[in-house]
């Protein structure tokens, strides 16, 4: 279809380092869409940097850690039957409250900032190279408006190696995706700490 022109570029979705490098060697690929937030930050050990060498955009989906980011969820919040987020460690009733180190950094940095959580954690993307294009997903208008405003917010490089020194301090506990799916999956191991 490429080749007949009914394609002019192609991109892939959750895929690993192998993957991608087999792909690209048939015809460039465009862009990688995989997770990638403050609370995911796994595709920062060899995507990320493999989409540099490659040329690739990089399209962080769920960058607000599936709405976690966004400073609505507490440690009594418990998902409703068929919420994904139910079923994933990070979320559990044990891990919860611990994660939630990570909201408070980013309520601190809102203060600085005059933005909210959602807002500091896609102006933290937005920082990280200008070829990652995060993709917040929102059912409702003002949250569009409010991701919108992401924009506005600018970190300089002291500030960012600030953030990132604070962030790094924090140790997400729990699994990215449930055991179900982790066993089919192409996607990167959890980044560990030095």
């Amino acid at each position: 279809m490429i080749k007949e022109g009914k394609i002019l570029h192609y991109g892939l979705s959750e895929p690993g380092p192998q993957t991608v490098r087999r792909a690209h060697a048939v015809h460039p690929v465009t862009a990688i869409q995989n997770e990638y937030s403050l609370l995911w930050r796994g595709p920062e050990k060899t995507i990320i940097p493999l989409c540099e060498e490659l040329g690739i955009s990089f399209v962080p989906w769920s960058p607000l850690g599936v709405g976690f980011l966004t400073g609505t969820i507490d440690a009594n919040t418990r998902f409703a039957q068929g919420d994904i987020r139910g079923n994933e460690s990070r979320f559990s009733p044990e891990n919860l409250p611990n994660n939630l180190k990570i909201v408070d950094l980013l309520k601190n940095w809102g203060t600085q900032k005059h933005a909210t959580p959602a807002q500091i954690s896609l102006a933290w993307l937005l920082a990280q190279k200008p070829w990652i294009v995060p993709i917040p997903g929102t059912t409702q208008l003002a949250h569009m408006l409010e991701n919108i405003g992401a924009e506005n917010v600018k970190f300089t490089q002291a500030e960012l190696k600030e953030f990132n020194k604070q962030l790094d301090a924090i140790q997400i506990l729990g699994e990215r995706l449930p055991a179900f799916v982790q066993a089919f999956s192409d996607v990167e191991a959890p980044l560990k700490k030095k």
